[in-house]
């Protein structure tokens, strides 16, 4: 299975929206993008009903291990961008070719 670049993202949505050129859809696609990380940046969470939420979520510090040397090592609290799913499109997701494949591996 195949992942999806940013420029094939713009490539499809182009494809399918012919009225627009690909330098509006290069703007659309960025403006999100970049509407969603500033939100987050700012601690907000974006919610795209029938999609999904993005967050930010707090790691506190803890003492981790070097794997190599088997050293403890202090890990310092950050914040990570969060994605949950909206149940859209987990069900989508669940009906998709993948589950369709492990249907026919089952059977």
């Amino acid at each position: 299975m195949q992942g999806m670049t940013r420029s094939e993202l713009m490539a499809q949505l182009a494809a399918a929206n012919p009225h627009l050129r690909l330098p509006d859809v290069e703007l659309i696609v960025t403006t999100v993008f970049d509407g969603i990380a500033n939100a987050l940046a700012e601690g907000r969470r974006v919610e795209l009903r029938g999609f999904g939420a993005f967050s930010v979520k707090r790691r506190d510090p803890r003492t981790g291990r070097n794997p190599r040397t088997g050293q403890s090592v202090q890990v310092t609290g950050k914040v990570v961008p969060h994605f949950k799913p909206g149940k859209e499109l987990r069900e989508r997701v669940n009906g998709g070719p993948l589950q369709a494949e492990a249907a026919i591996k089952a059977a």
